[in-house]
Formats: C-alpha cells, sequence, structure tokens
C-alpha cells in the first residue's frame, strides 16, 4: 500500500534504523565492539529517540482512541525494549538490540503504519504530519 504523506517521514526514518541494527548486528562480534556500541548509541540518541517521541506523541494517541490499543501497547513496549537494550553492554546486548529494532521497524510498517492508514481519517493523518 502507498504510504501517507503525512506518514512518510516516519516510514522514511525506519531506514536509518535498519542501518543502525544492521550496524549493531556486525559490531557485536568484533574486537572493536564497545566503540562500536557508543556510535551506535549516538545514532540511536539522534536519530531513533525523536522517532519514538514523534510515534508516542503524535500517532500512538490517535491510533489508541480509534481502537488500535494492542498494535499501540505493542509500539510502547518494544520502545521500552529498545531503550533498555541500549543503555546495556555487551554483545548479548548488542546483537539483542539489532534483531528487535529490525523486527520493530518491520512490524511498524507492515502493521503500525498500515493500521493508522485504514482506521484514521485523512484529517487525522493529515495532522500527524504538523
Amino acid at each position: 500500500m502507498k504510504r501517507s504523506p503525512a506518514l512518510r517521514n516516519l516510514s522514511n526514518e525506519h531506514h536509518h534504523g535498519l542501518v543502525l541494527a544492521k550496524r549493531a548486528k556486525n559490531a557485536a562480534v568484533t574486537e572493536a565492539a564497545q566503540r562500536a556500541w557508543q556510535g551506535i548509541r549516538d545514532r540511536f540518541a539522534a536519530d531513533l529517540e525523536p522517532h519514538f517521541r514523534a510515534e508516542e506523541i503524535g500517532l500512538l494517541p490517535v491510533l489508541e482512541r480509534a481502537g488500535e490499543t494492542e498494535l499501540v501497547r505493542r509500539t510502547l513496549d518494544e520502545h521500552d525494549r529498545l531503550r533498555r537494550l541500549i543503555n546495556e553492554n555487551g554483545a548479548q546486548a548488542m546483537t539483542g538490540f539489532a534483531e528487535l529494532l529490525e523486527q520493530h521497524i518491520r512490524f511498524e510498517e507492515r502493521e503500525l503504519f498500515e493500521a493508522a492508514q485504514q482506521k484514521l481519517s485523512p484529517e487525522e493523518i493529515g495532522r500527524l504530519a504538523h
């Protein structure tokens, strides 16, 4: 399904998240893992944390009012788990973060954003862009 213009920015930001997930997965098995992990944390703070907040403030409350409580709950739960993992150390945390981030982005693209486009009016979606 073609992405609504109001959701396009959030959707485009997912590409950065997938790149970050791949970077974390690859770095977890290197000798320079800790240095790489710090760079991944920095990218998370700069790119993904603002993305999460935009979803949590704009999209998720509107979707919850539209009756999509389970999708909203899952999204918030995964955001919380990713925030915890990014603050842990070690290859296991890096791998777990990478795998969850990749799954989370796929879930948002395939289920959350699709539900938004199906359940929300064009006016509600349009307000999300602002």
